[in-house]
């Protein structure tokens, strides 16, 4: 066989191994967007399908797996060919974590719509909505190999974690102010969690992506502002608000 013809081949693999994750990225995408849908219009039927698609995802990972392994194995790729390879491995299992907690969030949507609504909730959209923006920035950034845009991305993770504390406290003091409000607030904070864990993918794909084009980790510590753990809401404090 020819090499420029081995050559041509080789690239017809890595871009249809690209084409398959940003494929897959686009399920993601849609995925959240429909969890999301879920939990604003309280509507139960469209959690049961986002829950039932969770399959298809999971699907296109192991189709995703099967041609990387493949790659790796009859033509051992060297350099930037490798390092798509192995991103390839690295954003489908981030992008199959996502579909996951989109997953999560449609069936807290289903609890959710069971109990009377509480103000926190309103919170969520907003968070939905920046998640939303982090998975499109950073799948856009794999498709154009933008560097830049990646790291747009990464450094933005911050302010879902501002929006998850800020929401984390207050979803507490509702709960502290009157019992009732246990249980849907307890969904809630599930729910906000989820979300800010999608971030956290989002941003793991951003360094993905610039291992791809950098040839090397991105060289700053990753901003991380989830201060959650360390939160304390006082029977006294709200009380005051």
């Amino acid at each position: 066989m020819p090499q420029d013809h081995i050559v041509r081949s080789f690239d017809q693999e890595l871009v249809a191994l690209k084409r398959s994750i940003i494929q897959m990225g686009g399920l993601a995408e849609s995925q959240l967007e429909s969890a999301m849908q879920c939990i604003v219009r309280r509507d139960v039927q469209l959690a049961g399908k986002v829950v039932q698609a969770d399959e298809r995802l999971d699907a296109c990972e192991t189709e995703v797996d099967a041609g990387a392994v493949r790659l790796l194995a009859l033509r051992q790729p060297m350099a930037t060919d490798l390092r798509e390879v192995v991103a390839a491995l690295k954003i489908a299992a981030d992008l199959e974590r996502i579909g996951d907690y989109s997953a999560n969030l449609a069936k807290r949507a289903i609890a959710l719509a069971q109990v009377p609504a509480v103000r926190p909730v309103n919170a969520i959209p907003r968070m939905g909505r920046l998640a939303q923006e982090l998975i499109k920035e950073v799948l856009d950034a794999y498709s154009d190999l933008d560097l830049e845009r990646a790291l747009a991305a990464w450094r933005r993770d911050e302010e879902l974690d501002d929006l998850y504390n800020s929401l984390f406290r207050e979803t507490l003091t509702y709960m502290m102010e009157d019992p009732r409000n246990i249980t849907p607030c307890t969904h809630i904070l599930f729910i906000a969690k989820n979300i800010e864990r999608v971030g956290d993918h989002a941003t793991n794909i951003a360094e993905t992506i610039h291992f791809l084009v950098a040839g090397q980790p991105i060289a700053r510590t990753r901003p991380k502002g989830d201060t959650s753990s360390f939160t304390v809401v006082s029977p006294e404090s709200s009380q005051e608000t």
